[in-house]
């Protein structure tokens, strides 16, 4: 397996709309893509404005497709201006 974890601190001014777009990405990524086994779309009350998403993929090659489909594509372009700050990190299994 291969996980993908985000984090995002959003405009306080986007939320509104960054978070509906977040859960159709997160829904589409499910159901469209076989190499997509979760996405995980958390908020913390302590934490206004920061989203935390944890992904899991087949492998890094099932994450390429996610980040070339066109739903992705277009989610990025869409909320890219609403993002204040992202920072992602990505982690291959190593055992079972």
């Amino acid at each position: 397996m291969f996980a993908v974890i985000v984090t995002f601190q959003i405009n306080p001014s986007d939320w509104a709309a960054f978070m509906p777009a977040m859960r159709a990405n997160a829904a589409t990524s499910l159901a469209d893509e076989g190499g997509c086994h979760r996405f995980d779309v958390c908020t913390d009350p302590a934490h206004p404005n920061e989203v935390f998403l944890y992904e899991l993929y087949t492998d890094r090659a099932a994450f390429d497709v996610h980040l070339a489909s066109a739903h992705f594509k277009t989610f990025d372009a869409l909320v890219a201006p609403m993002i204040a700050s992202k920072s992602a990190a990505t982690y291959a299994q190593v055992t079972s």
